[in-house]
């Protein structure tokens, strides 16, 4: 699963947990929980009863395009800091070191062509939905299809999102587990049906500070407990958890170099360059330049969020080491192995675990209020007004509210389904959610770099790389589960048996995902391909294939072409490929001898005057 962008590795999700040491919450920390959500609905409700109070639609979903960068770049960073993350990240470098950290090397070219060749196609185009973009470029249809694929998707993650930190939380804590995720998601569809995109983009702000004071606070408390930060380089050392680069080829491999630097890539442009929740951000800016500049300025955000969530790993694996207190306790996922690390650090600080499970919900919250805005506004733009030409403003923002609202109902409904399946069934679901962004991507790649494709490549295209995620997508996961690691106590009455569980037992759920199997071939190896590829994989197969398609149905005319829908990637290139084939020099070259004859006329006399020179020829000299 690709688990959106921080979510590294295979999630295996629990069900229940009884165990020895569990950690309770005191009053002060469900104090500065219920602060969290009260100040967010209060965000909510200042902008539901300030400015224009929400009458319109382009205050409702675009923010009246008056943001401006700052507040626009921390929301980007929210938006997809998911929960999952949250305590995902910390457990990959716990486990296995910290290769996952050149992620951030994909951050560079994922967040600088979104900023130079998405954001100004979209922002001249002064759209309201992204897939409004796919009308213009080829037809009704397409955009049909690319707005049902993105609903579709989103629905799907918003339940596991807001279901995945709570079961988490009750697991280790005691945390009523309905009593979180109701919390959650009725907060969050209240502040986001009254307040719009301004209330969302602020309380994206607010809940940002709350995510970096919980990670840092425990990041400080973690490493006073070890003894300082000479006892903590030299623990994590020793421990071999500062990783060189991997250059390894293999695209199977799960974490190199090349499978996170440029892999990445492809799945930070199907997040940040095309995918509506961010899309929308950048249509809500007050300029052009402003919604480039939240771009540039979202990258130190997110690199603070990932070096964060990997030094809580670090100072994780300090604390406790190879064989610890955490190998004593019966996970049945690495996510509780943070919450429990957290909880068990902070127990002497009253209100610290309560400000990280502040930041995990905040986490949360920014990216399901994200999924219900976006939600609103593609059913909205996409597939209502098109339908209704005639429809009042009024009436118009007063069903965009509606509809926020329904999918927050909807995200409860969802979390409820997850409650009832399996882990297995959880990590699939949110595996969908990378196997669409990939197909989505290569879509709008076809029409904003190839102005030859047409709208049946588009079609069949998007329905080619859907098919290709999902066999590839399934198909791995289907061959990974023989080798899944599954527990079943052998007497579920016998507890004493169930508490000396083996250490080799444990032990293998910690190290499952280090563990190197034997390099697979065929179509295994496809199967076995790492997740951070399916991006890439998915919307190349999108954009051959639409080609393809195009060529043989033919290609689309210039004529027929909306100006404005195709990036002249040849002629903003052409510069430096010309500066590329320059010789940069003339030491060495031979001169050329030539004869340069002229021609003059005086009266009736022809003159015929001729010189020989010699040049160096093909050099700027």
């Amino acid at each position: 699963a690709e688990c959106v962008v921080h979510c590294p590795g295979p999630l295996l999700y629990a069900i229940s947990m009884d165990v020895i040491g569990q950690k309770y919450f005191t009053t002060v920390d469900f104090v500065l929980f219920a602060l969290l959500l009260v100040a967010s609905m209060v965000i909510g409700l200042y902008y539901a009863l300030s400015g224009g109070r929400q009458r319109t639609t382009q205050e409702f979903l675009l923010a009246d395009r008056s943001m401006k960068c700052l507040p626009l770049s921390l929301s980007l960073m929210a938006s997809f800091q998911s929960a999952v993350a949250i305590v995902g990240t910390p457990a990959e470098v716990y486990a296995n070191g910290t290769q996952y950290w050149f992620i951030g090397c994909s951050y560079i070219l994922g967040l600088l062509i979104p900023a130079h060749i998405f954001i100004p196609v979209f922002y001249r185009l002064q759209l309201n939905s992204a897939y409004q973009y796919l009308e213009l470029r080829f037809c009704k249809t397409v955009r049909i299809c690319g707005t049902i694929t993105f609903i579709f998707q989103m629905v799907i993650y918003m339940g596991v999102g807001v279901y995945t930190p709570a079961l988490a939380l009750n697991a280790v804590t005691g945390f009523h587990l309905w009593g979180a995720v109701l919390a959650t998601g009725l907060i969050c569809t209240v502040y986001t049906t009254l307040g719009g995109l301004k209330a969302v983009i602020w309380t994206d702000v607010f809940q940002t500070l709350v995510m970096f004071a919980g990670q840092l606070a425990v990041i400080i408390v973690g490493v006073q407990q070890v003894g300082g930060l000479s006892d903590f380089w030299r623990k994590i050392r020793e421990g071999d958890r500062i990783s060189s680069i991997d250059l390894n080829p293999d695209p199977t491999v799960r974490h190199t170099f090349w499978t996170l630097a440029l892999g990445g890539v492809f799945l930070m442009l199907s997040l940040y360059g095309v995918n509506q929740a961010q899309v929308q951000r950048y249509l809500s800016s007050r300029t052009e330049k402003e919604a480039i500049m939240s771009c540039y300025m979202a990258f130190p955000c997110l690199q603070i969020a990932l070096g964060l969530s990997c030094l809580m790993g670090l100072v994780m694996f300090a604390c406790y080491g190879d064989n610890s207190t955490l190998n004593e306790q019966f996970f049945t996922s690495k996510d509780q192995m943070v919450l429990y690390f957290v909880m068990d650090m902070l127990q002497n600080f009253p209100g610290l675990p309560g400000l990280f499970v502040a930041c995990l919900f905040s986490a949360s919250l920014s990216t399901i209020s994200s999924a219900f805005n976006s939600l609103a506004t593609v059913t909205m733009e996409d597939l209502i007004k098109p339908h209704c030409p005639s429809m009042t403003e009024a009436r118009a923002t007063l069903l965009s509210k509606i509809l926020a609202f329904l999918y927050g109902l909807v995200c409860l409904a969802m979390a409820y389904v997850f409650h009832l399946m399996n882990s297995s069934v959880l990590q699939a679901a949110l595996s969908i959610f990378g196997m669409v962004g990939g197909p989505l991507l290569g879509l709008f790649c076809l029409g904003i770099f190839f102005p030859w494709a047409n709208s049946t490549g588009a079609v069949m295209g998007l329905f080619a790389g859907l098919v290709m995620a999902f066999w590839v997508g399934i198909g791995g996961f289907v061959t990974q589960m023989p080798s899944s690691i599954i527990m079943h106590s052998q007497n579920c009455t016998d507890t004493v048996a169930t508490e000396n569980m083996t250490m080799a037992t444990v032990t293998a759920i910690l190290t499952a995902v280090t563990d190197k199997p034997s390099k697979p071939v065929g179509l295994h190896g496809l199967y076995s391909l790492s997740y951070m590829w399916y991006s890439a994989l998915n919307s190349s197969v999108v954009v051959l294939f639409g080609l393809l398609v195009s060529l043989l149905t033919g290609p689309m005319k210039e004529q027929d072409l909306t100006r404005g829908t195709v990036y002249p990637l040849v002629e903003k290139i052409h510069p430096f490929l010309q500066m590329l084939a320059k010789p940069k020099s003339c030491l060495g070259s031979s001169p050329e001898h030539r004869v340069i004859c002229t021609i003059s006329q005086s009266s009736n006399v022809y003159n015929l005057s001729c010189t020989l020179v010699s040049i160096v020829v093909d050099c700027e000299c």
